[in-house]
């Protein structure tokens, strides 16, 4: 293949399946429309999951993608931890729920979990979350600080493999084997469009047949007022109803409906507690789901609020505010993520669910042997 492949998206599926072609020794040109990635790809936790998801494909592919993540990190040389997350169990019913699926879906599945209480919780962090129930440790969920961790896989990219960039570069049209941008036009042997949420700029027709929505979350970046000095991601059992690898056992029922008795506003707003801690000492904090086509640019104070006092009670201490931004990514497909082949030479790459940093690196691999082959 003597003409690049041509990628439009410099987000985390962008860089995948640039990756993906790159070390195989395919020339890539990519091209982004702002000075550097800006979308979901930095907004997010960094949370590289494979504890949460369900087992088959998603499963797979984060597991897959956990190895990945791995030689990045080494190669580009961002922060990456790789000692797991904790979920904490607040009540009996998420206590009972995370000892069924140790029991259960974690043996049949391959999942690496234990469930840690009594003494061993009390041993995390000096007993700074001896207050739960219980906690669950995943052991092959991974976390980078996304904001540095992208623009350092670019740079790997650039300086190792030869990608070729092209930011602050809007691309206004696609054809088989052609971009057309504001730079002019651009010819290669394929093209791939990665532009997340983005369902009306190219590709409009096709992709309105998979009738994809967005979702907008609300995040915050805080400063613990002790010094936790928090080397885990955490989770909360909030999100055992959303994460499928937990939401369909039959325990997980029981925490829903405690939610609705106990906690009708954190349903309403897809509230659960998700903490990433930075390099720098400080915590992302989330996050609430709004689904629409158009979510609307507006936060609401009360959504804070109410993931703030979460954030608190989980940790055991206060935090205060550095930062607050919204995150948008596409969602609710009929399938967690979609390979469109449009047409010979042109295809387009989707993630319709919030967890593109868990599963698209392993995703972008399957999706390039399958365009060589």
């Amino acid at each position: 293949m003597t003409q690049p492949i041509l990628i439009v998206g410099a987000g985390i599926l962008g860089l995948s399946h640039a990756y993906a072609a790159a070390k195989r020794g395919l020339k890539v040109q990519v091209f982004e429309r702002t000075h550097t990635p800006l979308g979901a790809s930095v907004r997010n936790f960094g949370q590289a999951l494979v504890t949460g998801q369900p087992p088959g494909v998603m499963l797979d592919l984060a597991q897959a993608s956990r190895g990945i993540w791995a030689e990045w990190a080494r190669h580009a040389g961002f922060d990456l931890k790789r000692n797991g997350s904790y979920l904490f169990a607040r009540t009996e019913a998420e206590e009972q729920l995370l000892e069924a699926f140790c029991q259960g879906r974690a043996r049949d599945y391959g999942y690496r979990a234990e469930l840690l209480r009594g003494a061993e919780l009390d041993a995390l962090y000096g007993g700074q979350f001896s207050h739960h129930c219980a906690a669950l440790h995943g052991l092959d969920d991974q976390q980078v600080y996304s904001r540095e961790a992208i623009p350092a896989l670019v740079a790997y990219l650039q300086r190792e493999l030869g990608v070729e960039f092209h930011f602050s570069t809007l691309v206004r049209d696609v054809e088989p084997g052609q971009v057309h941008t504001t730079a002019g036009s651009f010819k290669g042997a394929q093209v791939i469009v990665c532009s997340g949420h983005d369902y009306q700029t190219l590709l409009a027709q096709p992709l309105a047949a998979l009738n994809p929505q967005r979702c907008r979350l609300q995040m915050l970046r805080v400063r613990p007022k002790i010094d936790l000095q928090l080397q885990h991601a955490l989770l909360t059992g909030l999100s055992c109803v959303h994460y499928g690898a937990f939401a369909d056992l039959p325990e997980a029922a029981v925490v829903h409906a405690e939610i609705l008795r106990d906690s009708p506003h954190l349903d309403q707003h897809g509230i659960h507690l998700l903490i990433s801690p930075t390099p720098h000492g400080e915590l992302i904090v989330g996050d609430s789901h709004d689904y629409s086509d158009d979510p609307s640019p507006f936060n609401a104070e009360q959504v804070d609020n109410w993931m703030l006092q979460l954030c608190e009670e989980t940790l055991g201490c206060e935090v205060q505010v550095v930062e607050r931004w919204q995150g948008v990514y596409g969602a609710r497909g009929a399938k967690p993520f979609t390979w469109l082949n449009v047409a010979p030479g042109l295809s387009a790459a989707l993630m319709q669910t919030g967890v593109g940093m868990s599963v698209g690196p392993a995703m972008a691999e399957r999706n390039i042997a399958h365009l060589l082959d």
